[in-house]
């Protein structure tokens, strides 16, 4: 079509000026600047929460001494003296705490802010879609029925409880999503009222069976429910960094289609957004982040709900920014969170979901408040 056959009001329209071309350019270059110091900070906030976690407790460990010590391990010898007892407690104690509290706190953090995109509301929890209760119920019966269903007592160990809590916590997950899923298409307010009847309906199995507990078994319950990573193995880091850590390569790929969910399910479908496969993949991803980090770690609840929030309040919205800094942010807020259970009563500790509570709870009044029409 020839310049001629337009329409007047299409050749009236002016080409983009440059200063604006240049204004747009130097917007988005200070973004940038801006994302990526706010991530180089929480990458440093991280490290040193991790390093003052290793270093400190009932055993001292200097970072020369830690250094020494892995450095060892692959047959490097570093100036600095450790003994074997420093060794002991930073190999088979405090690194795979540290560790799994890292990979903890960013799976919660993470399946947190993909919800929080899905449902279109900050105030969205992950354990909206039933899986944290699910776990719950999975623990449970396998912290209750295990010995008196196995031969042996050691079958409802540390394993069992992971495994259980973690199958369970997929499968409830699985039928909210069935729940809401009607000819094809999901409705996320079906999914969000489903899931708070599968919660209500867990929590009352999870309580059925602290009827039938012994005191042994209520005290396990009882810690499991709080959270805590004073059971963290290197076993339990291979179970967890595999499945979490898939979950936060992928998420970043749903960041354009959660930014267009937001804009509502009708416009991000004439944006070309299938919003189907994306509310399929979000909660799949969401159930498996949270689903592993609870297995291991216990119910820690609030780490889903602050984390991404304070970075949608330094970055705004948009989820290429918001996915990766929420994982920082979580994983960094529970390594605090954990060090501050380890050191506030010791040498007792602190179950660590008492302290995310503590963080979160007023937070999350703050954010009621502050939500309220003026």
């Amino acid at each position: 079509m020839t310049g001629a056959a337009l329409p007047a009001e299409a050749r009236a329209v002016p080409p983009p000026s440059p200063t604006a071309s240049a204004t747009l350019a130097a917007a988005a270059g200070a973004r940038a600047r801006r994302v990526a110091l706010v991530l180089g900070g929480l990458a440093v906030l991280l490290v040193v929460g991790m390093v003052a976690s290793i270093a400190t407790g009932a055993v001292a460990l200097s970072p020369g001494e830690v250094l020494a010590v892995l450095a060892d391990r692959i047959g490097v010898t570093l100036p600095w003296a450790f003994t074997a007892q420093q060794e002991a407690v930073l190999l088979s104690i405090r690194l795979p705490r540290v560790l799994l509290g890292g990979i903890v706190g960013a799976g919660l953090a993470t399946g947190g802010a993909v919800l929080q995109g899905l449902f279109r509301n900050p105030l969205a929890d992950p354990g909206l879609v039933g899986v944290s209760s699910g776990a719950a119920l999975g623990a449970a019966l396998a912290i209750v029925l295990g010995a008196s269903v196995s031969a042996s007592a050691a079958w409802a160990g540390p394993a069992m409880v992971a495994v259980a809590a973690f199958a369970v916590g997929l499968a409830t997950t699985a039928v909210v999503y069935r729940i809401a899923t009607q000819m094809g298409r999901t409705s996320v307010t079906t999914m969000l009222l489903a899931g708070i009847a599968v919660n209500a309906l867990c929590g009352a199995a999870v309580g059925a069976l602290v009827l039938f507990a012994d005191d042994g078994q209520l005290r396990d319950l009882t810690f499991w429910t709080l959270g805590s990573l004073g059971g963290a193995t290197w076993s339990a880091l291979a179970v967890a960094v595999p499945l979490v850590g898939a979950v936060l390569f992928a998420a970043p790929w749903l960041a354009r289609s959660l930014d267009a969910m937001l804009l509502g399910e009708a416009e991000a479908g004439h944006l070309g957004v299938n919003t189907q496969r994306v509310k399929a993949v979000a909660v799949s991803l969401a159930a498996l982040a949270v689903a592993a980090a609870t297995a291991v770690s216990g119910l820690i609840g609030f780490v889903g709900l602050v984390a991404p929030h304070l970075i949608r309040l330094v970055l705004g919205p948009g989820h290429r920014a918001l996915l990766p800094g929420a994982a920082f942010c979580g994983a960094a807020l529970l390594v605090f969170a954990d060090l501050a259970a380890r050191l506030l009563l010791a040498p007792a500790e602190i179950p660590i979901g008492i302290v995310t509570a503590l963080v979160g709870g007023p937070f999350f009044l703050w954010l009621l408040v502050r939500q309220r029409p003026a």
